[in-house]
């Protein structure tokens, strides 16, 4: 247990020395969310806040501002202002997500939706993109303003796609990487690459940063998925079973539908078709998970777009940033948080 204990620190410590490195300006980026959420509509600002005090990892503005950082970006605070502008599109995003999912509970909280409502939910959804607008137009390249709004599309529109799929089973896996790049990777790459733009880099620096955002958030999303089934971390303080209550169909269920036989074929068919799945089921599901070694083989697939991550940062020169980043790929596939 202390070997796993060592390694999982050892992973994480890739996020803290990113955190670590940007610090003083990750601080600015709350205090620039904050800021530009301020409303006279009490129920706003109530929304508002509690949205800010539940924030996450804030992964998205440190890979903003660990990318402008490695492409040498030192005056101004236009990175400050753009991390704060990915951070709010990814919040809105969630809000919405947690709608369409009736989700109660994220980041061990309360959601907003399962405290004001749905329609409360979407509207402050709204809200957040509609002020991180206005700060792109703020910024004025036009660049950013499209790479951003395009994103935002993007994402909205792999929402659409995974409801489409939603308790389908059989699943194709190229679908499955399509919806996951649409909502997740498309943000990541967004991030990366605005930190490039930020510097006046070169298209190459440009292309690299988001072919490496890109590749980083397939692995962090595969991971996430994968967390969700994966029964042997339940001691690490992550909770199991979210995306199968939902029905939500993730590249886990995705390799074990193409390996079960016919009898366990129809019983996950049936489990995925319902409105409603038991515990049982998902102690059923759990079993076949482990019996067909499924979580080995989805990590096998993530390492694929670890190492195409890891590579794209060839072009740049060897030091701390470069460092950091490319650690960073070892830590969304193997975090423990």
């Amino acid at each position: 247990m202390g070997t796993v204990v060592q390694l999982r620190n050892q992973i994480n410590n890739s996020y803290f020395q990113l955190k670590d490195s940007v610090d003083e300006k990750l601080v600015l980026v709350e205090e620039k969310i904050k800021s530009k959420l301020i409303s006279d509509v009490d129920l706003v600002q109530k929304m508002t806040d509690y949205h800010i005090l539940t924030g996450g990892k804030r992964l998205r503005a440190l890979l903003t501002l660990g990318s402008a950082k490695l492409c040498g970006y030192t005056k101004g605070g236009r990175d400050i202002n753009l991390a704060a502008c990915v951070e709010m599109i990814h919040g809105a995003t969630l809000m919405h997500d947690d709608v369409i999912d009736l989700g109660n509970i994220r980041r061990g909280k309360k959601t907003p939706n399962s405290i004001w409502g749905n329609h409360s939910s979407v509207l402050i959804g709204d809200y957040l993109l509609s002020r991180c607008f206005e700060m792109m137009v703020e910024d004025g390249n036009l660049e950013v303003l499209k790479l951003l709004s395009s994103t935002s599309s993007k994402i909205a529109q792999g929402e659409v796609l995974q409801l489409q799929y939603k308790g389908e089973t059989d699943m194709l896996e190229e679908t499955y990487l399509k919806i996951i790049t649409a909502k997740t990777a498309e943000l990541f790459s967004a991030a990366t690459k605005v930190g490039a733009i930020l510097s006046n880099s070169e298209t190459k620096e440009k292309e690299a940063l988001e072919f490496y955002g890109k590749n980083l958030g397939l692995t962090f999303q595969i991971a996430d998925d994968t967390l969700d089934y994966n029964s042997n971390l339940k001691n690490f303080g992550k909770k199991i079973g979210k995306d199968f209550f939902e029905g939500k169909i993730t590249l886990p269920v995705i390799l074990l539908f193409q390996k079960v036989n016919s009898l366990e074929k129809d019983k996950l068919q049936n489990i995925f078709k319902q409105e409603i799945r038991s515990k049982e089921d998902l102690s059923f599901t759990l079993d076949l998970i482990n019996k067909y070694k499924i979580i080995k083989e989805c990590y096998k697939k993530a390492e694929h777009f670890i190492n195409l991550a890891s590579n794209s940062l060839s072009i740049f020169k060897n030091n701390e940033e470069k460092k950091i980043l490319e650690d960073l790929t070892s830590f969304s596939l193997e975090r423990s948080f």
